[in-house]
């Protein structure tokens, strides 16, 4: 059916979409009956603070990292009780000193940088790639110094950066990786499932993820030692390296990042669902971009046939110059045609006040303060363009992850851009 001559919703004609979508919930009785046999066992956490059999936690968590290790691929799997969590616990495992330098997408929850702070280290943000939205290996090249000790790259999305030629950065200037693969579980780069290509990688377990346990993490390493600095630094590491004989006490300050016995019995049961729910998100997704196909100054999602994307969001560019409207007035229109989810822009995390003031831990600007040079690192606006262009002006987005969509409910938002794209003139 045409719809260049309907009258928009936002200036009092009829709605494209007169329904309520549903929220998608990937909990079943398979979680239930998991729940209920932890709490008949009565033990809902087994991690002990010192070196104990039980150090390492509970039989689900145990029997959630090792099936998590099977199903990612790689040697060593360890939960947290977020991702954050797990981001921290990276960024200390590595070794890193306060005043190094980490070189950090901006285009990412803020966590990310906040992991770096963590350790008095230094978020030294490169910008992104207008397709990927991913931290570019050449902006990395830009910001390399003498202080860097890491880069950690951010698989957002859905998607992937590109993990090869970050890791031959990495291995001509003896940095580690890590992968922020929270938004992009079970994706794939090159034949290797994202977040675990680096020297650390991992996803997030929160509510709103692909798989969840309402809050919860998972970091990946096949290297040994990484493996048991980050279980040190997730459970007491100050109280345990003793017991343990583990002699580098860099960074073993621990904390109680542990992942409960409940949560890791909905973990054993999401992870079975992952690849179904993956699948579907594909199915969709390719849907919408045939909808959306030839509608002019609209990028959709340009996948490449090195990666496999999951959709965490659907991610999409306009070009206001040619549209000749703005971001603000089509993303309106479109709402009220009664698209659901569309998030308009994303973070730029080095625009925080934190980082715009250099201040974080009391007032004296540390670990800022630990270089003399006050003009480094930068985070002035205009550093990262295309991040800042695509936050600003250019980037919309469809959270698909956080709806139960069918093909006839894929096909009536087709229509609402449609019919929103036939009538940009209205809009002007």
């Amino acid at each position: 059916m045409s719809t260049h001559h309907e009258i928009l919703a936002i200036h009092g004609g009829p709605k494209t979409i007169n329904k309520t979508f549903k929220t998608h919930n990937p909990i079943g009785q398979s979680e239930f009956r998991a729940v209920k046999k932890v709490m008949k066992s009565g033990v809902l956490s087994k991690f002990l603070g010192t070196w104990h059999e039980d150090f390492y936690g509970g039989p689900k968590v145990l029997e959630f990292e090792k099936e998590c290790a099977r199903y990612f691929k790689v040697k060593h799997a360890i939960t947290v009780n977020s991702w954050t969590s797990g981001l921290i616990t990276a960024v200390g495992a590595i070794g890193l000193e306060p005043g190094d330098e980490v070189i950090v997408s901006p285009w990412t929850m803020s966590a990310s940088a906040m992991a770096i702070v963590h350790w008095g280290g230094i978020p030294v943000f490169a910008d992104i790639d207008r397709k990927t939205f991913c931290i570019t290996p050449e902006s990395i090249v830009t910001r390399i110094t003498s202080r860097t000790k890491a880069i950690m790259s951010v698989d957002i999305f859905g998607g992937s950066a590109n993990t090869d030629g970050i890791m031959k950065i990495a291995k001509e200037h003896n940095l580690k990786v890590i992968s922020d693969t929270a938004q992009s579980p079970g994706a794939n780069f090159n034949g290797k499932k994202t977040g675990t290509a680096t020297d650390i990688g991992g996803i997030s377990l929160n509510y709103h993820k692909h798989i969840h346990t309402g809050e919860g993490g998972v970091l990946f390493t096949d290297d040994d030692d990484l493996a048991v600095r980050m279980q040190l630094i997730r459970n007491h590491a100050e109280s345990v390296v003793a017991g343990m004989r583990y002699e580098k006490l860099n960074n073993m300050i621990g904390y109680n990042f542990r992942m409960g016995e409940i949560e890791a019995a909905i973990g054993l049961e999401q992870l079975k669902k992952l690849n179904l729910i993956i699948t579907r998100k594909q199915q969709l997704a390719n849907q919408l971009s045939e909808e959306l196909q030839g509608l002019q100054g609209l990028q959709t999602p340009d996948i490449q046939l090195d990666l496999q994307h999951v959709y965490y969001v659907y991610p999409m560019v306009i070009e206001p110059e040619v549209l000749q409207t703005s971001r603000k007035a089509i993303v309106e229109a479109l709402r009220k045609e009664g698209v659901p989810n569309l998030v308009e822009g994303y973070v730029n995390v080095h625009r925080l006040p934190m980082f715009q003031k250099k201040i974080a831990f009391g007032n004296s600007g540390f670990p800022w303060n630990l270089h003399d040079n006050e003009l480094h690192p930068d985070y002035s606006i205009g550093i990262c363009p295309v991040a800042e262009e695509l936050h600003d002006k250019t980037y919309i987005a469809f959270a698909i992850t956080g709806l139960d969509l069918s093909e006839k409910d894929i096909t009536l938002i087709g229509q609402a851009f449609r019919k929103v794209w036939s009538n940009l003139a209205s809009l002007k």
